[in-house]
């Protein structure tokens, strides 16, 4: 165990590459330290991307399986050629479009990234944030910084610092804590590397903006089997989940409130996502929680880790789930929900 540092950053201040708390964080990333940091999606842990052994530190702080590849977070497009080779037409249009921003592009490594961050690939995940504190961060530390989520393997992603310091504290150097996240998912990963490109997990970039900015986009229809090395996270382990039991209902209200009877009976304490609109027409569940609006779906994204978190703090024993359109970000979230309930499905 070691002492977690705590900076607290304001993401609205002039001149955050000078911050003294950055400044800090920074000097961390360069000494082969992990700190925890914030960017438009979720909290992210990094590393010097350059670094083998401060990549391993991720994975043991985690609990990661080591297979599993790491983003790497850049501040410009110097730090892309330098990490990067056969960069193509449509991803450079791609960063043009959508960097600084929520989406991930794989393309070939240049081999200057570490083989622990790429997993032993030959590609390399990049992305450019938008978060001033995440930018800022990058720029103090001067390298380019490997970082997955902010979270134990496996458990929902971080979207606030106090969600960091629950999974974290006294695992990793220190936090740069810049208040609550905005998007709440993380980063939609296209394979540039593949005709067409290929959506390896949706997130903050939907797939009719891609395929507004490039035309053609396929989606990865299979995954990743069991013996394959994913070419980006999400692909492959378990993620997201409650500590509950969880099931998606996409039959709607009744079937909830006859699954909720049915757990009631039973003498089990039962969760219920839902929205807005909806949070008062289960009124026999132990804890209702409204995630977002379903009529402004990146609300219900934004809302999404939280929510989940919630029910492990309300100690729930099952936690029932209303599903989401699968347009837009919607595909994102039923992503999530998706793996947070490893799949189960009531019908």
């Amino acid at each position: 165990m070691v002492e977690t540092q705590h900076w607290r950053v304001d993401p609205q201040a002039a001149g955050l590459k000078e911050d003294l708390q950055i400044r800090a964080a920074a000097e961390g990333i360069k000494n082969g330290e992990i700190v925890a940091f914030p960017t438009e999606t979720v909290y992210g842990l990094g590393a010097n991307a350059e670094s083998g052994e401060a990549a391993q530190k991720i994975y043991k702080a985690k609990g990661r399986p080591s297979d599993n590849p790491l983003i790497v977070h850049v501040a410009t497009l110097e730090q892309v050629r330098k990490i990067c080779t056969d960069i193509s037409p449509i991803a450079r249009k791609l960063a043009d479009t959508f960097w600084p921003g929520p989406l991930t592009l794989v393309l070939s490594s240049r081999g200057e990234v570490s083989d622990s961050v790429t997993a032993g690939l030959s590609t390399v995940a990049v992305r450019m944030p938008s978060h001033p504190v995440a930018r800022a961060l990058i720029l103090a530390a001067g390298v380019s910084i490997a970082a997955p989520s902010a979270n134990r393997s496996g458990r929902p992603s971080p979207t606030r610092a106090e969600h960091v310091l629950h999974d974290l504290d006294g695992r990793i150097y220190g936090i740069v804590d810049g208040g609550e996240t905005g998007v709440g998912v993380e980063s939609t990963v296209v394979d540039c590397t593949t005709t067409p490109i290929t959506i390896l997990r949706p997130g903050g970039i939907s797939r009719e903006q891609l395929i507004e900015a490039v035309g053609t986009v396929a989606a990865d229809p299979a995954g990743t089997r069991p013996d394959q090395t994913p070419k980006a996270p999400g692909m492959k382990y378990r993620h997201y989940a409650p500590v509950a039991v969880m099931y998606l209902v996409p039959s709607g209200m009744k079937r909830i409130r006859e699954l909720i009877d049915q757990e009631k009976n039973n003498g089990r304490r039962v969760g219920i996502l839902t929205t807005e609109e909806h949070k008062s027409d289960y009124p026999r569940a132990d804890v209702v929680h409204a995630c977002g609006k379903r009529s402004e779906l990146e609300s219900v994204a934004h809302c999404l880790f939280h929510t989940l978190r919630y029910f492990d703090k309300e100690k729930v024993d099952v936690i029932y789930s209303e599903t989401f359109p699968e347009t837009g970000i919607g595909r994102a979230i039923m992503n999530r929900l998706s793996k947070a309930a490893s799949g189960r499905v009531v019908e």
